[in-house]
């Protein structure tokens, strides 16, 4: 397995920084991460590694406003700039042509976690035909989570640790692993929502996401927490997962009893990357 740097140029000049996890030999298929909000691409470096090691790559950047990406552009944390929420959606269409251009003999698959689903459902809506699966964790259905929200007022991250009153931390939400929870508080580049104007852009494109476009028997994923707030006792997320079935999506799921916000990070991750491969594994070989 190796770690490299990863640097994708767009037509406007930015430059959206990350990181590939290679696997060594021949890998079965290339995963393209959208990571969520108020995080950055190399919090997923335990998945990284994981993935390597059962013989995937997996390739991330930072989207705009997140991590190196808006240290490089000077621009503030939260702020998806001039480009907005459509912007990011087509970077992150731009890192999946990227990587099929460079391996076109490779399947590619589509991950997004948290806002990283919701922009990989909006990329799926124009360009499903061009992957080979995708995987959904931490989700929802953008149009029922809109209703409980301002959307004129900016995202507030720590609103979702309400149910885990009285908390240790404002992010106890995230998952019940106190050690991640404290290394997600202690890193300068975690903890902030969107602006207003970046969050307007999400929101608004939440009634196009509620009408999901998938070929036949589209292969997708989707992995969630039972106490994960944002999918609200999966209120939130079991319409979602009928909407790709009705589409005709083949769609596969994993509820993790108790677990929250970020099953990646949670205390049975080992057994959330173990259901992650094995369907992987499934869909490579198809």
């Amino acid at each position: 397995m190796a770690r490299s740097a990863l640097m994708v140029g767009t037509s406007d000049g930015t430059r959206l920084v990350g990181q590939r996890w290679t696997t060594d030999g021949d890998a079965k298929a290339a995963i393209v991460l959208a990571h969520g909000m108020g995080e950055h691409s190399l919090r997923y470096d335990a998945l990284g590694k994981d993935l390597s090691a059962a013989g995937y790559d997996l390739l991330a950047v930072d989207h705009r406003g997140h991590g190196r990406t808006a240290g490089i552009a000077g621009t503030a944390l939260g702020d998806f700039g001039d480009a907005g929420w459509d912007g990011v959606v087509a970077d992150y269409a731009l890192t999946v042509r990227s990587t099929i251009g460079e391996r076109p003999d490779l399947p590619v698959i589509a991950l997004g976690h948290s806002m990283g689903s919701w922009i990989v459902q909006q990329y799926l809506l124009d360009h499903a035909a061009d992957v080979t699966g995708a995987v959904l964790s931490g989700s929802g259905a953008l149009d029922l989570l809109a209703t409980a929200v301002d959307p004129s007022a900016d995202v507030d991250l720590s609103a979702f640790n309400a149910p885990f009153a009285p908390a240790r931390t404002d992010y106890d939400w995230l998952s019940r692993d106190e050690a991640e929870v404290d290394a997600y508080v202690a890193e300068p580049l975690c903890g902030f929502g969107l602006d207003a104007k970046s969050a307007a852009g999400m929101w608004a494109a939440a009634d196009r996401m509620a009408t999901p476009s998938v070929p036949s028997g589209f292969p997708l994923l989707v992995l969630a927490g039972t106490a994960d707030p944002v999918n609200a006792g999966l209120t939130a997320l079991e319409p979602l997962v009928e909407r790709y079935r009705t589409a005709g999506a083949d769609v596969a799921t994993h509820y993790y009893q108790d677990a929250r916000h970020e099953v990646f990070n949670e205390t049975n991750r080992d057994e959330v990357v173990a259901d992650l491969v094995s369907w992987l594994d499934g869909v490579a070989a198809r």
